[in-house]
């Protein structure tokens, strides 16, 4: 099975790291040497994702599976512009975009599912309602939309951030948020690709929880006290930061279990920790 990969990033990269096995050949964009040489190790075809190369385009055209990793920007969607073409008339039989369960917005910790009408109230969420729907149009049932919680994993996980002094346990009454280890973001993906139709799947753990007991949690694991608490109302926080507390829900993820057969390795925010603190996560 040959894969495509539009945006070969963290994500994409655990992928590649636990799922390797299962396709006879790999290959992807990147933007930048920095990733590139990042990347290395991973035994990949790379191209230059700021350019639609003829190279770029024909390894795309011949892929059986694309897994499309890069968001829009605020000028648009580079990767509808630059592929749309290319991989609606080429040989792959099911397209993976990645998108973000921010398109739900706020619902005031309230639980949703897929069945829940989109409300995204930022302009990088509507974007990506946009781009999914777009590519809906030009892809119908070979369209797969994969729905992701709050990305952690190896190398970017609370118990990091402790360690390099950067965590905090911010409060705000009542906010609740969703996650999911990077890893059962790659069986999600196995899921959807070995599936007969396309669809739309909410990718997220079982518990929402608050972000400050994240993080006690990850320093009681350390043995370290935890950062002081701090009122989501006073902290100083970029525009960026403090966007992601204008949107509390809860998510449910059975249609993710259900129809793309994924059984989380890590359900809860406690036991993606316990296994990254085994691992040697956030270790001097």
């Amino acid at each position: 099975m040959k894969l495509f990969i539009i945006g070969v990033g963290y994500t994409a990269g655990r992928l590649i790291a636990t799922q390797r096995s299962a396709f006879d050949s790999i290959s992807g964009t990147v933007r930048s040497a920095e990733k590139r040489a990042q990347l290395g190790a991973l035994d990949i075809d790379l191209f230059d994702g700021g350019a639609a190369l003829s190279e770029t385009l024909a390894r795309a055209a011949t892929a059986e599976v694309i897994l499309i990793s890069a968001p829009p920007g605020p000028a648009g969607d580079d990767v509808l512009g630059a592929f749309a073409a290319t991989i609606a008339g080429g040989a792959a039989r099911r397209v993976i975009y990645l998108s973000t369960i921010g398109v739900y917005g706020d619902h005031g910790g309230a639980w949703i599912d897929e069945d829940t009408a989109p409300q995204p109230e930022l302009d990088r969420t509507a974007s990506r309602l946009a781009v999914e729907r777009r590519w809906r149009e030009l892809l119908g049932d070979r369209l797969a939309v994969l729905r992701l919680a709050g990305i952690y994993g190896p190398g970017r996980n609370a118990l990091v951030e402790l360690r390099r002094g950067r965590a905090r346990r911010i409060v705000k009454r009542g906010q609740v948020f969703n996650r999911i280890h990077a890893d059962d973001i790659a069986r999600a993906i196995m899921g959807a690709i070995v599936r007969e139709h396309g669809g739309l799947w909410n990718i997220c753990d079982d518990e929402p929880a608050p972000p400050q007991d994240v993080i006690a949690y990850a320093a009681d694991l350390m043995g370290m006290a935890p950062p002081p608490e701090q009122p989501f109302e006073s902290a100083e926080l970029s525009p960026m930061a403090r966007s992601f507390y204008a949107s509390n829900r809860r998510v449910r993820n059975i249609r993710m279990k259900q129809e793309l057969g994924v059984a989380l390795a890590y359900p809860t925010y406690r036991a993606g920790l316990d296994a990254l603190w085994r691992a040697g996560e956030g270790r001097e």
